[in-house]
């Protein structure tokens, strides 16, 4: 028996790229799969490859980052296959600019594409998947959540995913809701048009696509508020934010108390230069 058989999940984002490798494998370990995408002709071409392999597939070409359209991919795959079982919020959009020449139409989509899509979505699933008392949720994070040079707007977006995911994980586990994110490395068409990124043709989304199919499987029974970091070859666990020690403590503080105890106890426990971490 396949790893997903007889579930239903719903693929944000899945016309190219990480969105259309994760509908195929889903599709190949048996999901029923709503294959979704800005764009309606490619939702439906990939719809249509999963149904010639034998899967079952249909399709939504609306944007999510409305409110109204997202409920409607959560409703159709209810209508259509009977059940929501996992939702893989994919769908995003990126670009880079100097902070002085940023773009506040681009910074808007961004937000709404990759904070508000997610947003729509997930609170949609799981007003279904509470009800039947089961369901995953998989989000599509990044490493540049930790703040990456020229990509404020999408490094904002998503650490807001990570952040979702965390309070998400806390408030439906009650409710036999997992929710976990990926930060994948994949050459991708994204990756293609940012001249920062290393080219690595090697690095297919394919190679990404077995980890979404394990959180949505039942073998990650257990596993929930996790972000990992995956390259189809490498495989690790981010750590979310947190108190570093030492916590220092005063009844009152002055700047000079301030200005002491970051040059002195604080001093090991400060993070390295965004330049150390960004080349």
């Amino acid at each position: 028996m396949s790893l997903l058989s007889g579930k239903a999940v719903v693929i944000t984002g899945a016309g190219q790229g990480l969105g259309r490798a994760f509908a195929h494998h889903a599709a190949s370990q048996g999901a029923a799969v709503v294959v979704n995408d800005v764009d309606a002709g490619l939702a439906d071409d990939v719809t249509r490859e999963i149904r010639a392999l034998g899967g079952r597939a249909v399709s939504h070409g609306d944007s999510v980052a409305d409110a109204g359209k997202a409920a409607e991919l959560i409703d159709q795959c209810v209508a259509e296959f009977g059940a929501l079982d996992g939702l893989v919020n994919n769908a995003g959009v990126n670009y880079r600019a100097e902070p002085r020449a940023d773009d506040p139409v681009r910074m808007r989509e961004v937000v709404e594409g990759n904070v508000l899509g997610p947003l729509f979505c997930g609170t949609a699933a799981a007003k279904v998947m509470c009800d039947r008392g089961a369901g995953v949720i998989v989000n599509v994070g990044s490493g540049s959540m930790i703040g990456q040079r020229r990509a404020a707007a999408y490094s904002a977006s998503k650490g807001a995913v990570a952040s979702m995911t965390a309070s998400w994980a806390a408030d439906l586990a009650a409710h036999g809701i997992r929710v976990n994110a990926v930060a994948p490395v994949a050459w991708t068409r994204m990756a293609r048009n940012d001249p920062s990124v290393v080219q690595t043709p090697e690095h297919t989304p394919e190679r990404v696509a077995p980890l979404v199919t394990y959180l949505l499987s039942d073998l990650s029974a257990g596993i929930t508020g996790q972000i990992l970091r995956f390259r189809g070859d490498i495989l690790c666990v981010l750590r979310q934010t947190a108190i570093k020690d030492p916590v220092l403590e005063r009844d009152s503080w002055t700047v000079e108390d301030i200005a002491d105890a970051l040059d002195g106890e604080l001093r090991e426990a400060l993070e390295p230069p965004p330049s150390a971490r960004w080349k």
